[in-house]
């Protein structure tokens, strides 16, 4: 049967830290992809883009709201936004803010919703997209990297980023700062922008000539205000043999992506990585004893090309900037009964097509492609996965898609060992930790699991719109957004029938359901559990045979053992006789036991 699907991307380049350009070509290479893979045939794809949002100056909530409801008018299938707020939606609570809501009508029409987690991790509840009918992706580094490397005199090797050359051969090649290659024997500038490389006009090109040139990576190529391209312009003009760029200590929080370059050089990472760097230059440097002026450099080095892949096997981990859980419920940072981030999928560098003529980053001007990362490059991975879930299952709910991607995730790396996650800026690999269902969701996207999934967890509008009324004094903020009244509700996110158990507050005992839905053959299910520490778990059944289509109804029943403040984590796993399984994580952030 011919399927129509349409994907639409809402593309926006955002200031700052939580947002980068979504690439289109993402989702199109990865149907592709998987359409080889998976012997599957995707008819036809059409993408949609509205365009809300302008570099620079941003834009207006009001405008987002009239791109998404003009997507569902247009009857898309799939909604990617690789936008979230810039701050915590004040108010009742943070699903209570005009995106989410009209995100929640567009789930009422029957469109699945994916969006960014955000870029502002590693910190707990740095979570920008709180809603549990929308599907939250975080970002994963893969197994392919672009490292290049300067190996110096003293037979230290340094890791570096850039899609760049090496030097020729074997040779060792000086290394001249630009602030120490200036014209007249001029002292060292006030001006960032000359030890950034960005102007040749005052560097002394006899000197420099054959040296590799060792500039600064600061804060102001991360806003835009120098650029890697015109200090290899620079390099160029004063016949350099390649540029080296230190990491200004400043410069936390950003991922350094590979940059293009037409001659060697590369970018060092790392703060600490610099400063060994620095250190070898500086302790090279020979200096008159009475003018203290330098008259030899001493430091050589030579760079090693980035142009080819490097694969590894501890992939995937979380990224350091991938928004982490749990999430905030409301702008006092109150908890919310709902797992979030749902998953992780690839963001780290990330290849996608450019437009040769773009303006939004002065890195890629005139490539065709480029390499960027972050958690907007993550989901329309996952929005590529829907596509293909909703053709295979055209009835599937975005609830059920949601659930077919959530219960089929990986929960190790390549290595079979538990899939990490980065923890601080500063050196992201030294700081890892096993990763917990804040950092990662359920895990690990599956795509071919995902296409079959056994059981499904399934809800909808009506049961979103309870949840909404369940929040205490919601109920006229409610009928303002919906136009609909509320009736009594107590239903709280953890009564929502979701692929994942979170309790904010397990206050002694609570009774959690949840129904599953055979989507394949008649099969025979076994439960079993892991419990969140400090709690005792019953469920019942344990055991439960499911016809295809039909639905089972089982019940847990938790118990605190103990006080705690602290998250801990557990899983549910439904095993299926036929080889189906849904693993879902259970989640408890704060357990209160009374004394009697």
């Amino acid at each position: 049967m011919l399927l129509k699907i349409l994907l639409h991307h809402l593309i926006v380049m955002a200031m700052g830290r939580t947002q980068h350009p979504l690439l289109l070509v993402i989702t199109e290479f990865l149907l592709w992809w998987l359409d080889i893979n998976l012997e599957m045939q995707v008819a036809w794809l059409l993408v949609r883009i509205y365009k809300a949002l302008y570099k620079s100056f941003g834009g207006f909530a009001a405008d987002v709201v009239a791109a998404i409801d003009q997507a569902a008018e247009d009857n898309v299938d799939i909604i990617s936004l690789s936008i979230t707020p810039n701050r915590r939606p004040p108010g009742l609570a943070t699903f209570f803010n005009p995106i989410d809501m009209a995100l929640l009508s567009a789930v009422k029409a029957g469109i699945f919703v994916v969006q960014a987690a955000g870029n502002t991790g590693p910190s707990p509840k740095s979570m920008s997209s709180y809603s549990p009918w929308i599907f939250t992706v975080g970002a994963s580094a893969h197994d392919r990297v672009y490292n290049n490397y300067v190996v110096l005199g003293n037979n230290l090797t340094i890791q570096g980023v850039g899609l760049a050359p090496g030097t020729d051969g074997d040779s060792m090649y000086s290394l001249i700062a630009a602030p120490h290659a200036l014209k007249n024997n001029t002292v060292s500038p006030t001006e960032m922008s000359l030890g950034e490389c960005q102007d040749s006009s005052r560097l002394d090109a006899d000197l420099i000539k054959g040296k590799i040139l060792v500039c600064s990576y600061s804060i102001r190529f991360v806003l835009g205000l120098s650029s890697v391209k015109q200090a290899l312009d620079t390099a160029n003009n004063v016949s350099a043999a390649g540029v080296i760029f230190y990491l200004d200590p400043f410069v936390l929080g950003f991922q350094l992506n590979p940059t293009p370059m037409r001659m060697p050089g590369l970018i060092i990472p790392s703060s600490d990585d610099s400063k060994v760097f620095l250190t070898y230059y500086n302790d090279s440097l020979v200096r008159d004893e009475t003018s203290g002026r330098i008259v030899r450099f001493d430091a050589v080095a030579k760079i090693l090309g980035g142009l080819n892949p490097n694969y590894g096997n501890s992939a995937p981990k979380v990224m350091f900037y991938s928004a982490r859980g749990p999430d905030p419920e409301d702008n006092s940072l109150s908890n919310a009964d709902i797992l979030k981030p749902n998953l992780i999928a690839p963001g780290s560098s990330i290849w996608g097509a450019w437009s040769s003529l773009g303006l939004d980053s002065a890195e890629f001007a005139g490539e065709s492609f480029a390499m960027l990362s972050g958690t907007s490059m993550a989901a329309p991975h996952v929005a590529g996965l829907a596509a293909l879930i909703k053709q295979k299952f055209p009835s599937f709910s975005p609830a059920a898609i949601a659930s077919a991607l959530s219960t089929t995730t990986t929960l190790s790396d390549r290595q079979g060992k538990p899939i990490m996650a980065q923890r601080t800026y500063s050196n992201p690999d030294s700081t890892q930790s096993p990763a917990t269902a804040f950092d990662m969701g359920n895990g690990f996207v599956n795509a071919t699991a995902a296409l079959d999934p056994g059981i499904i967890f399934d809800c909808g509008y009506n049961d979103f719109f309870s949840f909404l009324c369940g929040i205490n004094g919601s109920s006229p903020v409610v009928t303002n957004y919906t136009g609909n009244s509320c009736a009594a509700s107590t239903m709280t996110g953890a009564d929502l029938n979701l692929p994942s158990i979170t309790i904010a507050v397990l206050n002694q005992t609570r009774t959690i359901t949840r129904t599953v839905t055979n989507v394949a053959a008649d099969e025979s299910y076994t439960v079993s559990y892991s419990a969140p520490y400090g709690t005792v778990v019953s469920v019942a059944p344990a055991q439960f045979v499911t016809p295809s289509g039909q639905k089972q109804l089982v019940t847990f029943v938790v118990n605190a053992t103990m006080n705690s403040s602290t998250a801990s984590f557990g899983s549910v796993g439904f095993y299926g006789d036929k080889g189906h399984q849904a693993i879902i994580p259970f989640s408890v952030i704060s357990k209160v036991v009374y004394s009697s």
